[in-house]
């Protein structure tokens, strides 16, 4: 992929390179009787050693795709968490963004809704390969929801994050509708109300927002997700004045008002676009920030000091992010053939 990387004598210079590039009860009575009865056993919790007798090695099979993938194309690293995130939030992290609109079928499935058509195929083409893997090894035994959650994690810690335990037991979905997309996934332009307000729809706190928006220290978008930004913030044929004007001269370079090529992308983080780190939150505070939603965190006073207090120490980031992971993979978690299933090709619901 070509990369366009003017070179700087100062790391000050280096932020403007912006490398553009392209988830039995027994009831015992009083009585001599004793009357057992069937009841429904509560629903099985995740568990880091869900597979540890059904499939032990899961964990080093997946991590065997997710090298060999992060050394051939290391932008499947920030695809695959991004794939991550947009399943967990829309019907819970249960592998339905993996699902394939059947064809001639008038209901579309989620990852061919609008705001997933951006979503690159390097993240599919990793669990699609990590599922082939295991089930070789361990057919019909773990879910495609499973995979992602463990895949995702792996990229993180192969691109300088934390690494962290994943627990497993997820099942896979059994609904996946392009419909369902729109309302439940943060956009560029949300606002850090709007943002608030959907994740605490998921069980998630401001500072899980915080936390989790870090996640864009990797990753890249494409121009139309903020060229508002730079020629007519919120109706005002200006660019947005919360953003540095180095930075807004260099992305007018390659992503102009009409007529852009649309492949063009930028990097969420100018100054460490591959590595994940803290330095996103650094950025936001020297109006860095690619996305106006990404920047309204550090002008907003519930999210700013956060902002502040991770751009200044990476393993707060680091174990705060874990956590963080662990809770958003917790959401909307499909468990037993009533609601799930454990597809043997992610991409077909059985």
């Amino acid at each position: 992929m070509p990369v366009l990387s003017p070179t700087s004598s100062s790391s000050s210079s280096l932020v403007f390179t912006c490398f553009f590039i392209i988830l039995f009860v027994t009831i015992n009575s009083s009585n001599p009787v004793t009357i057992t009865t069937k009841a429904k056993r509560p629903p099985r919790q995740l568990s880091v050693n869900y597979y540890a007798k059904s499939c032990p090695q899961v964990e080093q099979l997946v991590g065997s795709i997710t090298s060999q993938q992060f050394k051939e194309t290391p932008v499947s690293a920030p695809a695959t968490i991004r794939l991550f995130f947009h399943d967990c939030f829309v019907e819970g992290c249960d592998a339905s963004i993996l699902i394939a609109t059947q064809p001639g079928s008038k209901i579309l499935a989620e990852k061919d809704a609008a705001d997933n058509r951006d979503l690159r195929t390097e993240g599919f083409d990793t669990i699609t390969r990590a599922k082939a893997l295991v089930e070789s090894k361990c057919p019909g035994i773990v879910s495609c929801a499973d995979i992602l959650a463990i895949a995702a994690r792996d990229f993180i810690h192969l691109a300088g994050g934390p690494y962290y335990v994943v627990k497993k037991g997820r099942w896979d979905g059994k609904i996946s509708m392009a419909s369902r997309v729109p309302n439940n996934l943060p956009h560029a332009n949300s606002t850090v109300d709007q943002l608030i307000k959907l994740f605490s729809s998921k069980g998630l706190t401001i500072q899980d927002l915080v936390v989790l928006s870090g996640a864009h220290t990797i990753g890249f978008a494409h121009c139309k997700n903020f060229v508002d930004r730079l020629y007519n913030y919120k109706g005002t044929k200006q660019a947005d004045p919360a953003i540095d004007p180095r930075l807004l001269k260099a992305l007018k370079m390659s992503c102009p008002q009409v007529g852009g090529n649309d492949d063009i992308v930028a990097p969420f983080d100018v100054t460490t676009p591959f590595v994940f780190d803290h330095a996103y939150y650094a950025n936001l505070q020297s109006k860095l920030g690619l996305l106006a939603s990404d920047e309204g965190l550090f002008l907003d006073p519930r999210t700013k000091p956060l902002v502040q207090s991770f751009g200044l120490d990476k393993a707060k980031f680091f174990l705060a992010f874990s956590a963080a992971m662990e809770k958003m993979g917790s959401i909307g978690v499909k468990r037993g053939r009533r609601h799930g299933e454990k597809r043997k090709v992610c991409s077909i619901h059985m």
